[in-house]
């Protein structure tokens, strides 16, 4: 007898199991990160131009407890920024506020100092920070710190490391030296000291000759209001 048209009579419809479908969807999250990992940390490094060039370095990295200072000597204002190259609050107002402060740089109105700190990533963080060093005593701070911040999703291996300083014309043995050895890790050690005995907690955080800015004036606005207040 046929069983066409009647539904009682169909045969079975096999049924897919909720565990299969768990492991089916554990099994592409898992594909998707490792390709998200790879890209990361072989992606290809590119160097975006910002058209205004590199400020000298007055103070450069090594001094036990003080930060690199970039900019024009005599500027009425200095800017403290206390920062991790692994912090997304970091990247978020270097986004925000980066092109602010490299033009108070620019013109004179203000110094900036960098106090890199290295507690957001155990692993990723001195790294960044001891190649920001040796990019600084090249000469190449500002720029360095930009590009970090400008592509934050990259690992930033060594090897993403040296091709950045290759493209910022500091990419010579003396610097590759540094990243193997971690030559300024004492001297970062000194800088993360000296910001807890200022009674920093957290970063971004910034001040301005010597007073702390309110967290809600860590905008691009609020900072030049403040730089202006002083300046004038």
């Amino acid at each position: 007898m046929s069983t066409t048209g009647n539904p009682l009579a169909q045969p079975p419809k096999r049924r897919i199991s909720p565990a299969i479908v768990v492991v089916v969807i554990l099994v592409l999250a898992l594909a998707g990160g490792v390709g998200v990992q790879y890209y990361r940390g072989h992606s290809k490094v590119e160097v975006t131009p910002t058209g205004r060039p590199e400020p000298a370095v007055i103070t450069g990295p090594g001094t036990s407890g003080k930060g690199v200072t970039v900019g024009k000597a005599g500027a009425k204002v200095n800017i403290d920024l206390y920062l991790d190259f692994r912090c997304p609050h970091c990247a978020d107002f270097e986004k925000e506020s980066g092109a602010t402060i490299d033009k108070l740089v620019a013109d004179g109105t203000a110094t900036l100092t960098y106090w890199p700190l290295q507690f957001v990533n155990p692993s990723a963080s001195p790294r960044l920070a001891n190649a920001f060093a040796a990019a600084a005593a090249n000469g190449k701070a500002l720029g360095f710190a930009d590009q970090l911040y400008g592509d934050f999703s990259k690992s930033w291996t060594d090897d993403q490391l040296i091709e950045l300083g290759k493209q910022l014309g500091v990419g010579d043995a003396k610097y590759q030296q540094a990243l193997q050895d971690k030559t300024y890790a004492g001297w970062l050690e000194s800088v993360g000291k000296a910001a807890d005995d200022r009674g920093v907690t957290g970063t971004p955080t910034v001040y301005l000759n010597g007073k702390q800015l309110p967290a809600d004036q860590l905008t691009a606005e609020g900072l030049q209001k403040a730089v202006d207040a002083i300046a004038s």
